[in-house]
């Protein structure tokens, strides 16, 4: 198991934040990914690559392009939740898989804004715990109260929740946008639904259980460019595995 679980990468923070992580031996976790970490993960040797959750803002995002490059050398790469429901999106046509709702809103066309999985999280020291809460949450967690709210009321949270900037959006700041009191706002937390821990649930079973259907040979070439050789450059030497 040590040795599969070398082999399956899954990088993932504040979607997970809280979950018994026992159960799922048979991969490695690391944190949100950066530009550059799912190619060190490929250069060090996984041969199935999961990734829910990311980094942007104060760094590089993860490239499209290192996701082609692991699909281009038949490395198993799925996607859910935040971050790699939309890299799965915008990489589907290239093999990458992708799973849950997240990732369906966003192939159909139902999501279109990046914004819409964004939040606010603590460091790995604190297991990387959302600090706000992102739009797909608020909107499912809004949807889950009809028959506690009154339709006016749904329809004010939900507005104020897509108004508010992601870094600022709490229940709180949501509520208080919208007119209402701190009980809404106590309610809301009481019985928020995640979406995004659901779809990456979803996508860390499916690897335990190993339910991934194979890679298939790309039909395409992967072509490289001057800044994903400037990529690997930066890599430590002797990261490659054979």
């Amino acid at each position: 198991m040590k040795g599969q679980a070398k082999q399956t990468v899954v990088f993932a923070g504040p979607s997970i934040h809280g979950l018994d992580r026992a159960p799922f031996s048979a991969m490695t976790f690391k944190p949100p990914a950066a530009a550059g970490d799912v190619l060190a993960a490929v250069r060090s040797g996984a041969r199935i690559i999961g990734l829910i959750d990311g980094l942007y803002g104060d760094c590089a995002a993860v490239w499209h392009k290192e996701l082609l490059y692991a699909l281009s050398r038949g490395i198993i790469v799925i996607g859910a939740a935040s971050m790699g429901a939309l890299r799965a999106v915008e990489c589907e046509m290239f093999g990458m898989l992708g799973l849950g709702q997240v990732f369906e809103q966003y192939r159909l066309g139902t999501r279109v804004s990046d914004a819409d999985v964004a939040l606010s999280h603590g460091p790995a020291e604190l297991d990387f715990c959302p600090l706000t809460v992102s739009l797909v949450d608020a909107e499912a967690t809004i949807e889950g109260l009809r028959d506690t709210l009154d339709q006016t009321q749904c329809q004010r949270l939900i507005a104020a929740a897509r108004s508010v900037h992601f870094s600022r959006r709490t229940w709180k700041a949501v509520v208080a946008l919208a007119g209402y009191d701190a009980d809404i706002a106590s309610t809301c937390a009481r019985n928020m639904v995640s979406v995004k821990k659901a779809d990456a649930l979803l996508l860390l079973q499916m690897v335990q259980d190993g339910g991934m259907p194979g890679a298939a040979p790309p039909e395409w070439t992967f072509q490289e460019t001057v800044f994903f050789r400037n990529l690997l450059a930066c890599q430590e030497p002797g990261d490659e595995t054979a």
